[in-house]
Parts: C-alpha cells; structure tokens; sequence
C-alpha cells in the first residue's frame, strides 16, 4: 500500500509499504477514505517529539470502511463506515472505566511503555502514528491501517454524513471540546483561547456552545482571526498590541476567567523569554518552548482556571508556578479522552449545532501529502487544515 512516512527532520514522503494485518481478534483494518493533517504532526514533522523513527507511517485523524475484522470482534463488520479515535484504548483497565481513556493502561506495548514511564512517570496510551513513546503504532495517513480494540474506538457514522463533516471527530473537535470542557464555564465567563489554528478554532465554537458569555481568540494569522470573529470572538493579534494589557482592558481589569493553550510546545514570536527559549531548546536545555502558556497564565484572572491542550512532550524552563500559587489557579490538561465524547458530539453535528466543514482549505490525494505538509508548515494563514484522500487523482484536488 502506499502511505506517508517519515525520514527526518522535515523531510516525510508517499513510499510503497507492507499492507497491514490483523495481529490481535479484537483488530480490524480499514481502508482509507479520509484523512487529516494535525498541528501537531508538524511537531513531528520538525523532529521535536522524541522516539520517532525512520519509515514511521504518521497521521492520527482518520477514517474509513471497514475491510477487514479478527475472530473476536463483535462491534464492528465488513462495510460500516467509522471514525477512529487517535487515542488507542482497551476499555477495560481501570482509567477507561473512568471514561479516562488518554490513559488507558493497555494500548502501550510494554517495551514502549517504558520510555514514557521514564519521562512521566506513568505510561502513556497508545496514539496512532505519534512515535514510539505512544507504542509506535503505524498511522492513518495511508490507504489501509490496522485499529486495535477496535470495539472500543471506533464510531459508526450514517452514510447521510459526508467524510467531511465527520471526520474532525478522530481528535480536533473533541479536544477542542475537552479543552473548553476543562474551563468549566460559568454564565457570564469571558475565555481567552491562545492559537487560531483546527484545536484553537473548536475551542472557540465549544466555549460559545457551553455558555460563554465572551471568547477572546489570540492570534497572528489574519485569516484565522477572521474565521474566529466569524463564530463571535473579539480577536488580538498579538503583532499589533500588548497581549496582557489589551486583556485587561477587554475584561475592566480582572482578566479573563478561563485560559486555553491551544498552541503547545512550539510557541513562535520575538517576546523576549521565547527568544530565550528558542536558545534554551538549540542546547538541550530544555524541550518545549512555552512562551504561550507563561503568557495565559499571567493574563489569567485570581481564581481562574488554565486549559491546556496543545502538546507539551518535555520540559520547560522559567515556569511561572508563583504566578499558579499566588493566583490560585486551577489546571487542566491531558490527551483528549476521544471516545468519551463521541456520541454527544456526533449528534450534534447531525443537528446542525456544530460546523467543522468551515476549516478545510485543501483537499490533495494521498499522494501530494508531502506538499501538504509543507502547506500546513509554511502557509499557515491560508492552510487551516488538509485533508488528504487516498485514491484521488491529482487533478482533481483542492
């Protein structure tokens, strides 16, 4: 089969690959319909994420027909057409009795699991094409993929639904969820997302849906600005003005109730303690450059509370935990529990509350994925989000 591996830093291309097996009854393999590219893929794209490998098969969002099942699946059949969660879970251990399937003890091989025991402290899930830290399972972004506990992740969608109304449900739509989940608004809360971008912009639409009565979208990317103006956001470029100042004015002195990190361990920007960072990072000093999150919490109001979604692998320096004491903030992170979310969130879609057509800027085959990296990497104004689909001829892309 053909799929998009990586080869270093920068540097994934479309080779031809073994086709993928069922190992495991629980397994079943699907064939490819649609597939996305992520933020943070881009994270491994720059070879900043730790334990990845040359000739790892990427992509976490995907979703397909089912083409194949191993003895012991009784959920799924040859046919149905499903939405596969990023997180891989067994169900069964006692975080996904929980309904906290990020951390799900069972999808981590064990000789994997190790690496991120070292590193946090617990193991880490599985997660579909993300390195070897997260079970170096092979990813979507190819024509078939073989999905364990496939009882357990995989949804259903009714053939009314096109691919790409759905497909956002395999991770950017729930996390954007989760992490507006996480503010735990309040009638009347202002929420003040960091980062424009697929994660950044759910965000937004979910604090809006939750009752938010203000959500400030922090950004730099005019066209993404525009699109969170259009779900009802006031905007700050953070170009143009003094982030924490214009909070404080925007919110008569007290600061935002809630912050969202959307951005993660790639902070951009000439802010004094990023330039640090950057310099920190090039030394292996540390891993992550944090620059939003340090900025979130400074903005945050006494008592507020930070959510942080985007990705952080590492460690970081200069982090304000004074600012976290003293506020008395609350926070919360974590991988998105996916399957958790899934029905109510299909549904919703299915009544016309949430949107997430509005964020695809590119539609290219399987086989252009490589320039589609490049896109999302280079021209994030105008790339908010590719879709790749295995089978389509190149004539017919975007």
């Amino acid at each position: 089969m053909r799929a998009l591996v990586w080869h270093g830093k920068n540097d994934v291309r479309v080779d031809t690959v073994e086709d993928p097996a069922i190992v495991n009854p629980r397994d079943v393999i699907i064939k490819v319909t649609s597939t996305a590219i992520c933020g943070s893929d881009l994270h491994l794209y720059h070879g900043v994420i730790p334990t990845l490998r040359a000739g790892d098969i990427l992509g976490h969002e995907f979703m397909g027909e089912v083409v194949e099942t191993g003895a012991k699946q009784k959920k799924l059949r040859k046919g149905d057409r499903v939405v596969v969660p990023f997180v891989i879970a067994c169900g069964e251990c006692f975080f996904c009795r929980k309904l906290q399937y990020s951390a799900c003890d069972n999808s981590n091989p064990v000789d994997k699991a190790d690496m991120s025991e070292m590193l946090f402290g617990h193991q880490m899930s599985g997660i579909f094409g993300y390195s070897h830290l997260t079970g170096g399972y092979a990813g979507g972004q190819a024509e078939y993929v073989r999905v364990p506990f496939a009882d357990v992740g995989p949804i259903a969608v009714p053939d009314d639904l096109e691919d790409d109304k759905v497909l956002f449900l395999s991770d950017i739509l729930p996390t954007g969820w989760m992490a507006a989940e996480n503010c735990e608004i309040e009638e009347g809360d202002t929420v003040a997302v960091w980062g424009c971008g697929p994660i950044g912009l759910f965000a937004v639409q979910s604090a809006f849906l939750m009752g938010a009565h203000k959500v400030i979208a922090i950004d730099h990317y005019p066209h993404r600005l525009e699109l969170a103006r259009k779900f009802g956001a006031e905007i700050i470029n953070f170009k143009d003005v003094d982030v924490h100042a214009a909070l404080v004015e925007m919110t008569g002195g007290i600061g935002p109730d809630a912050v969202i990190d959307a951005v993660g361990m790639e902070s951009h920007g000439m802010a004094p303690d990023n330039i640090l960072d950057w310099a920190e990072q090039t030394v292996m000093l540390e891993t992550d450059r944090p620059h939003a999150l340090r900025q979130a919490i400074h903005a945050c109001r006494k008592g507020g509370r930070v959510s942080i979604p985007g990705v952080y692998g590492g460690f970081v320096n200069h982090f304000p935990i004074g600012a976290v004491m003293e506020k008395g903030l609350t926070i919360r992170t974590g991988q998105t529990h996916v399957q958790k979310y899934l029905p109510r969130l299909l549904d919703m879609i299915r009544e016309g509350r949430i949107d997430t057509t509005f964020l695809i800027s590119h539609r290219l085959p399987l086989e252009e994925a490589r320039e589609g990296y490049r896109l999302f990497d280079e021209e994030q104004n105008e790339t908010t989000k590719v879709v790749l689909k295995p089978g389509m001829e190149a004539a017919n892309g975007r």
